[in-house]
């Protein structure tokens, strides 16, 4: 098994920490373990913006490579009245 040693920890990280193993029955030791273990399954955030992430989701499905998606060209846009 593999080791690390944190250096220059806050001491008002430390005594959370501590009151945090306290709680469950750790040591502190086992109770960092735990809060990197829960924090590593969390999925990373995807690395492109909403629109590519959007895309890559949708390849390969419906739109074939290159083809694009026609525009609404002269369409006019009617703003709906919600107080009626």
């Amino acid at each position: 098994m593999a080791q690390i040693l944190v250096r220059n920890l806050d001491d008002r990280l430390k005594t959370r920490l501590h009151s945090r193993a306290k709680r469950h029955g750790h040591s502190m030791e086992a109770e960092a373990r735990e809060i990197l273990r829960n924090a590593l399954l969390v999925e990373e955030a995807p690395a492109g913006g909403l629109g590519t992430e959007i895309s890559n989701m949708f390849r390969g499905v419906g739109l074939k490579e290159g083809e694009e998606i026609p525009e609404l060209r002269g369409f006019t846009m009617e703003v709906p009245d919600f107080e009626s």
